[in-house]
Order: C-alpha cells, then sequence, then structure tokens
C-alpha cells in the first residue's frame, strides 16, 4: 500500500440519511473513523446530505430546480450541525467550504480554495466540503459529489480519495443480476463502454451511481492519483485499508505502476 499523507473522504446521501431522516448511528461512526485517521493523515471531508438533511424538515419536491435549492438551504445548516455535535465529541473543529464547478474554472478562485483547505490543514481544522446547490445553475452543477470530491482531492494534492458508498466495491458484473460478481480489487484504467454505460442511483435523494464512481476514478488515475471505492454502511473495509495497510475487500484505482 501507497503511503499517503493528504486524502479526501467522500460520503454519499445514501450513506447518511435513511427512511427520510439523518442516519445518526451510521453519522457517528463515521465521524468516530475520521477522528482517528486525522493522527495519520491530513483530512479532506466530501460531503452529501444538504438536500435530504433539508426534506427532514420540509417535504418538497426535489424534482423541481427551486425546490432542491430551498431544500439544500434549509438543510444545510442542519447536516452541519448533526456534524458538529458530533465531532464536537473529539474535539475536532470544522470548516464549511461550499463550491461550484466555477470554483475549479478559474485559477484565482482554485488557488483561494486551495489556500483555504492548507491553511485549515495546518490548524488542525477539519475542512467539509460540499456543492453550492444554492448558487449553482443547471449548467453549473457537478451533478454529484463524486465529481466534485475528484476535483477537491486533485487541486489539494491529495493522494487519495477514498469514497463511501452504498456498494462494496466495482464488480466485473452487475451483482445485482449475477450472484457469482466478484469485487475487482485493483483497476488500472476504465474503458468508454465503462464510461457511459446506464445507471441508476440506489437512493432518492443520491445523484450518483456507479458510473459517476467510475468517471471520478477515471479523472484521478490520468491527473496519477488514486481512489479507494467500499462500503459507507459497513467501514471495516475503509479501516483495514486506511489504518492497518490491508486490502481485502474494496476496488483500488490506480495508475499502472
Amino acid at each position: 500500500m501507497q503511503p499517503y499523507k493528504r486524502i479526501v473522504l467522500k460520503v454519499g446521501s445514501s450513506v447518511l440519511t435513511e427512511d427520510g431522516e439523518i442516519a445518526k448511528e451510521r453519522m457517528y461512526n463515521l465521524v468516530s473513523f475520521i477522528a482517528e485517521l486525522r493522527k495519520k493523515y491530513e483530512v479532506v471531508l466530501v460531503t452529501s446530505g444538504a438536500v435530504s438533511a433539508g426534506y427532514t424538515t420540509l417535504k418538497l419536491d426535489k424534482r423541481k430546480d427551486i425546490s432542491k435549492k430551498v431544500l439544500a438551504a434549509v438543510g444545510q445548516p442542519i447536516l452541519m450541525s448533526s456534524y458538529k455535535k458530533k465531532f464536537d465529541i473529539y474535539d475536532v473543529d470544522t470548516a464549511q467550504i461550499l463550491l461550484t464547478e466555477d470554483d475549479f474554472d478559474s485559477r484565482k478562485r482554485t488557488e483561494i480554495f486551495r489556500q483555504i483547505i492548507n491553511t485549515s490543514l495546518e490548524k488542525g481544522i477539519l475542512p467539509i466540503v460540499n456543492e453550492n446547490d444554492i448558487s449553482s445553475t443547471p449548467d453549473q452543477l457537478f451533478g454529484d459529489n463524486d465529481q466534485l470530491a475528484a476535483r477537491v482531492a486533485h487541486h489539494t494534492k491529495s493522494e487519495l480519495l477514498v469514497i463511501l458508498s452504498d456498494i462494496d466495491g466495482y464488480y466485473d458484473s452487475n451483482p445485482s443480476d449475477n450472484p457469482d460478481a466478484k469485487i475487482l480489487k485493483e483497476v488500472n484504467r476504465l474503458t468508454e463502454k465503462e464510461l457511459q454505460a446506464s445507471h441508476s442511483p440506489n437512493n432518492e435523494f443520491a445523484t450518483g451511481g456507479i458510473v459517476t464512481k467510475l468517471v471520478a476514478a477515471d479523472f484521478l488515475i490520468s491527473k496519477g492519483r488514486e481512489m479507494f471505492l467500499c462500503s459507507g454502511f459497513d467501514l471495516t473495509t475503509a479501516k483495514e485499508y486506511l489504518l492497518e495497510g490491508r486490502h481485502n475487500k474494496g476496488t483500488l484505482f490506480k495508475p499502472h505502476s
């Protein structure tokens, strides 16, 4: 296992929410895990969940763009408050950073963002990044936080992006259709067919799917960086890989050595 110094951890809505509520136990397990990781790495958290958190208070149709923005506006403080209460247990200070695609299209904005991340980490503060759904226009949306997380990892010079998902890894065939499907432990190259396959998220508040994760992995491989995909429901695999240096499950996407 390559020694990493700085990692980005991305967690999706499907992990953070359950039955229209914030999944408090899973969030606590995540926070506890991050507190442990910070003893070994510099950690940046990219989180989804603002829209679904908003829905716990306000039942709007998230398929409508303006409703989604209202839900995000309502949900963002709920989500951050939930994180803060749990990180306070471990004396971890947090900083909220909201981004749009434009922040990566401008060298000046990207440099400001990078300096904020670097300064926060130097001061022992955990940066928590999310897409700014409120100010984004439809043509500016990342569409899912997998793409956002990949760009955060690249622009902050993080060696690894870890995606904590509702799936255990990348399989050689669809496990829903094939009971004999096996997880690919390491992937060095992705084909156009894989990157353009149809997909659907498993959670009504999730905007991604396996293909968005593959696109993120392909982007990072092209930049000489790595991505690890594993379950966010059971953090055993992530703990084994990041804390014990053992790769038992999950998929590692990395450039050819």
